[in-house]
């Protein structure tokens, strides 16, 4: 039997590969798309979902769910991944319509319909499963797994010197959800900036897979590669998204996990989103999260190499 995934998404370039990676897995099969504000509009997001769908020749239903974090105004990452999300390579993104039901409906339905099965991941501001949560407190003991790429395990982030985007851009919400009781695995940017950074080199290699996935994969980076080569001392685009799916794809991706409480700060200074890790017990609080440290590059390699065409 396949697993049951559901993916919230925010859908920009490094997201759109990682809808690749799940839809194109053997033994996975995606139950549902819901969409959030993040790293462009809802609407934008639903679009470039809704694409990358279709170049995959799939049918997935796409749900569009909340258009702004929950107490703050939306601040997305166009000036990383473009006015489009995708690169602003000149893609047809528009005039693609998701289904009448809201997204966050939808996710409280399916946990509901499915109890122990759903996989929830999580690559957006946690908006929608906030107010899931808010709605049905009982789908937090329903999900089998809430795999949530978002905050930094150990390391610097994104946005300030201690906070990550998905959590920054809606704190309360990731606050909301980490003290909710999900079984939740996170994988914070921390993981994609040591383990899925891809150089030149790295890039042409994914296009030497010669299909036109392989091409997509790079081309809607454009926007990525130049933010990372300029401001963020990486010598190339990060794929934070995709990493995180590969460790809901396959578990060994993740070969450190331990386990921490997670405290997200709502703070209205530089420490908004942070992730307070605390791995020894020092706060006395009881462990609400399996946080991944380190991974297998070559295994994740590997399972996106195998999306993209290059093994058929």
């Amino acid at each position: 039997m396949k697993r049951k995934f559901i993916i919230d998404t925010d859908t920009a370039s490094d997201d759109a590969v990682a809808l690749i990676m799940a839809m194109n897995y053997p033994d996975v099969e995606v139950e549902a798309f819901t969409l959030v504000a993040g790293n462009v509009s809802l609407e934008q997001g639903v679009q470039n979902a809704m694409f990358t769908i279709e170049l995959c020749k799939k049918e997935i239903p796409v749900y569009a769910g909340i258009g702004k974090p929950m107490l703050r105004s939306l601040e997305t990452a166009e000036h990383v991944h473009g006015k489009d999300g995708m690169g602003d390579i000149g893609l047809l993104l528009s005039g693609y319509i998701p289904e009448k039901e809201h997204a966050v409906s939808i996710l409280v339905q399916k946990i509901n319909e499915h109890p122990g099965e759903i996989s929830l991941i999580c690559l957006a501001p946690l908006t929608n499963i906030a107010t899931a949560l808010l709605i049905d407190p009982s789908i937090a003991s329903k999900v089998k797994e809430c795999v949530i790429m978002g905050g930094i395990g150990e390391g610097r982030g994104n946005v300030t010197p201690i906070a990550e985007y998905n959590f920054w851009a809606d704190p309360e919400a990731a606050k909301i959800v980490f003290e909710s009781g999900m079984p939740i695995k996170m994988v914070g940017w921390d993981i994609s900036r040591t383990y899925a950074v891809f150089d030149k080199t790295d890039a042409e290699k994914i296009k030497d897979i010669g299909t036109s996935l392989a091409n997509f994969t790079v081309d809607i980076q454009k926007k990525c590669d130049e933010y990372a080569r300029n401001n963020s001392r990486i010598k190339g685009f990060d794929l934070p998204d995709p990493i995180a799916m590969a460790v809901a794809l396959d578990s060994d991706v993740a070969t450190v996990v331990k386990d921490a409480y997670v405290r997200i700060l709502t703070n209205d200074d530089y420490s908004r989103g942070q992730s307070a890790m605390d791995y020894t017990g020092a706060t006395g609080m009881p462990p609400n999260a399996q946080v991944v440290l380190e991974a297998d590059r070559g295994r994740f390699l590997e399972i996106l190499y195998q999306a993209l065409g290059k093994y058929k």
